[in-house]
Formats: C-alpha cells, sequence, structure tokens
C-alpha cells in the first residue's frame, strides 16, 4: 500500500521514539524516506536508538523532557536550525504505572497528567505555532491508548488520554484553519518483551485478556506503526479530528477489566 518514498522531503518529529510503538514508528517512516527525528528523556538510549535507526534513513536526536518547556523549546530550535521545516509530530511519549485509584498519591497524579496531557499539549502548540501554522500544513498523531471502557488500574493515564482524545478533537476543529490535520490512535495491548518480565499472576491475566480479544491476540508495535503512516499519509488526507481503535475489537470486548485492580489490592494487602 505505501509506496517507498511516501514521505520524501518529509520531516518527522517522533516523542518517545527510542524503544518500542515510537521505534517501530520512525523505523517505518525512515523506510519510506522521511528524515525522522526522536525524543525522549535518557540521551544514552536516546543515542543508541538513532544509531540503530540510522541504516533506514536520515535519523537525527535530542534528549527532552516533554514536561519542561525549555527542552522542548530546545528541541524546536533544533529542527529548524537542522531542517527549517516540521511536517509531522508523533506525540508518542508518556509514562505511567499500575495502581489502584485510592493508591495514587497527588504527586503521582500530577507526574502523570504533567508528561501524558500537558506535555502533549505545549508539544503540539509548539511546533504549530512555530512551524505547521506558519507553513499552512501540517499533521499531529496523538497515540493515547483503550480508554473506551474507563481504564482501571490507570486512573492516571485514563484521564489523561481522555483529555488528549478531546484535544485531539478540539484542535482538529481549531487548526482546521491552518490545514493542520489532527488524529490519535488507541492502541489495544501490544505484543512485546517487556510483558514477559510480569509474575506468574499477571501473566495469567494478560492470557485471559488475550483469549477475551475478539481477534483472539495481542497486536504488534508494527501495526501501530503501520496505522500511523496511513493517518499521516495522502492516503488519509481527508482524516481528521478521530481516534483509531487498533487493538482486535478489545475496547468492545476486552474480558473483565477489573481482574488486575483486584489482584494489586490483594498483593498491598498481603505486605
Amino acid at each position: 500500500m505505501f509506496q517507498k518514498d511516501l514521505f520524501k522531503d518529509k520531516v518527522v518529529l517522533v516523542t518517545g521514539g527510542r524503544s518500542g510503538i515510537g521505534y517501530a514508528i520512525s523505523q517505518m517512516m525512515l523506510e519510506l524516506g522521511a528524515k525522522v527525528v526522536i525524543a525522549s528523556r535518557k540521551e544514552d538510549l536516546l543515542k543508541q536508538a538513532a544509531e540503530e535507526l540510522s541504516q533506514y534513513g536520515e535519523c537525527s536526536y535530542l534528549a527532552c523532557d516533554i514536561r519542561e518547556s525549555d527542552q522542548r523549546t530546545a528541541l524546536m530550535e533544533k529542527i529548524k536550525a537542522d531542517n527549517g521545516r516540521l511536517d509531522i509530530l508523533v506525540n508518542n511519549a508518556g509514562g505511567q504505572f499500575p495502581a489502584p485509584a485510592e493508591t495514587i498519591s497527588e504527586n503521582g497524579w500530577d507526574a502523570v497528567i504533567n508528561n501524558n496531557l500537558n506535555g502533549t499539549f505545549h508539544m503540539s502548540s509548539l511546533m504549530a505555532r512555530h512551524f505547521f501554522i506558519p507553513q499552512k500544513e501540517g499533521c499531529i498523531i496523538n497515540i493515547i491508548a483503550n480508554i473506551y471502557r474507563g481504564f482501571p488500574s490507570m486512573v492516571h493515564t485514563g484521564a489523561a488520554r481522555a483529555g488528549v482524545e478531546n484535544l485531539t478533537k478540539t484542535l482538529a476543529v481549531e487548526w482546521g484553519d491552518y490545514n493542520i490535520r489532527v488524529n490519535a490512535i488507541a492502541p489495544g495491548t501490544i505484543e512485546s518483551s517487556g510483558l514477559d518480565t510480569y509474575p506468574k499472576p499477571v501473566q495469567d491475566i494478560l492470557g485471559e485478556a488475550r483469549a477475551a480479544v475478539p481477534l483472539k491476540r495481542f497486536g504488534t508495535v508494527t501495526e501501530i506503526a503501520n496505522t500511523t503512516c496511513f493517518l499521516a499519509s495522502p492516503l488519509a488526507s481527508y482524516i481528521s479530528g478521530v481516534s483509531l481503535y487498533v487493538d482486535g475489537a478489545q475496547h468492545l470486548n476486552g474480558g473483565d477489566p477489573m481482574k488486575l485492580t483486584r489482584l494489586m489490592r490483594a498483593f498491598t494487602k498481603s505486605r
């Protein structure tokens, strides 16, 4: 479906681009001809990822905590100095931790909201003001989460991602005046090596969750990358303001969402 030079001469910024979904998106964008800038907080790991990704195309990097205004500005200035433009922003950076809602501290709540919601807005606003609005063209893709039925054990990031979903709709309307498209992707559970690190009780829950997905499997990072490239491409030139669930219909039939929460509560009481 994708031509080899689909993103030729396009400059793409992928936050959280050093691993997982962000890495897969960056690789595919490079393979399709884009120049890619990746950003995340840990510079040593980010540098290593950029070196690996450079085999697929022109990849640069800058360490950036999207919660910090000066670091966001430095990233914008680097892109302007190196490329003079930005065409696609993929807001993939985020962070959270599983916990029952009653155990999340004020600091824990604020950290996740500041990262996943505030950081996404400020990054979008900055890049729009300095690139997309003057260019009268741009594309923003926000990676959110499966929040369709709430997000037990992840109330902080569920609230943040719901905020980003509404942000996606609002910016799509407001910035349509500038020919900027804004969409979101909501991945389901994505298969990765990280799942293997969980203890057996969690593994059992994951097994049940996998069986409850209507397509009977978890997703892959490549499937999320495919969706991102589609939404960023001319193939989706009349699509804006949507949240696309890429989860094998898991959001409609995902089993018992409270099992992890009950397990964590039991673990906390046993300590």
